[in-house]
């Protein structure tokens, strides 16, 4: 069988990652907090509560573009703004990036940094959206993404709502009921349980869907605008920076 050239991506797991985060110039959306205080409360969340279960560090500077070297976390209006789009889920340098979508996000009535730690947690677990794990479908194969199963939760951090995660243990099936910590707020009781206000990424009969914890959540999904996040990004058969010529617009913009 004909297939195309594969695209790889590697990431230095030794090394401490930068995340610059940063409104881009054509947001015009308050974030309903101010960007220092939220990434105050998302260092905090990721040193004390996600570093020590995933074994993610990192260190989130306040920037007013990208970084070379860094990944990065943006803050946009909508998914269809200009630009937006332009680098798929990578930087200029080719490194994860999470776009946050304000405006989207505040007219679905959920706050802007419960999405921002979602997109974090989610960039740090698998910042290739390349991890997956067989389950309790044998015909399944089920997207190692933290923060989807628990969606509807969270916790504050510095004062500020940050999302749950789910745990390692989340992903291995082995585990009997209750008998380890399944995520942060311990509200998943076994394996692959996905909550009331949460859903899951699986690939099965040769293409990617959703699992809803509930009617209700499948129904809010699918009136969402989810251009561009991670969700999507699993759909596509490859990875594509945009044009030189684009990368080279908004870096001068940056």
């Amino acid at each position: 069988m004909a297939t195309g050239k594969p695209k790889f991506g590697a990431f230095n797991q030794g090394v401490i990652p930068t995340i610059a985060c940063f409104i881009d110039k054509s947001t015009k959306t308050p974030l309903g907090v101010g960007l220092d205080d939220l990434i105050a409360a998302m260092q905090r969340y990721v040193s004390r509560y996600v570093a020590h279960v995933w074994g993610t560090p990192a260190k989130l500077v306040k920037a007013t573009g990208f970084r070379k070297g860094a990944w990065a976390m943006v803050f946009l209006d909508n998914a269809d703004a200009p630009g937006a789009l332009a680098y798929h889920e990578l930087t200029p340098d080719g490194l994860p990036i999470s776009k946050v979508f304000v405006k989207t996000t505040l007219a679905n009535g959920d706050l802007v940094s419960i999405s921002a730690s979602h997109e974090l947690v989610e960039m740090l677990v698998d910042p290739a959206i390349n991890l997956m794990t067989t389950g309790p479908d044998p015909k399944t194969i089920y997207a190692y993404e933290s923060a989807d199963p628990v969606e509807a939760l969270s916790f504050k951090v510095n004062g500020i709502p940050m999302s749950d995660f789910v745990y390692p243990s989340y992903f291995e099936v082995f585990h009997k009921p209750g008998s380890v910590k399944f995520d942060h707020l311990n509200k998943v009781h076994r394996p692959f349980q996905i909550l009331r206000g949460g859903y899951q990424i699986v690939f099965k009969n040769g293409r990617w869907s959703q699992v809803f914890g509930s009617l209700a959540k499948k129904r809010h999904f699918a009136g969402e605008d989810r251009r561009g996040h991670r969700s999507e990004m699993r759909k596509k058969r490859t990875r594509k920076k945009a044009e030189p010529a684009t990368i080279a617009r908004l870096q001068r913009r940056a």
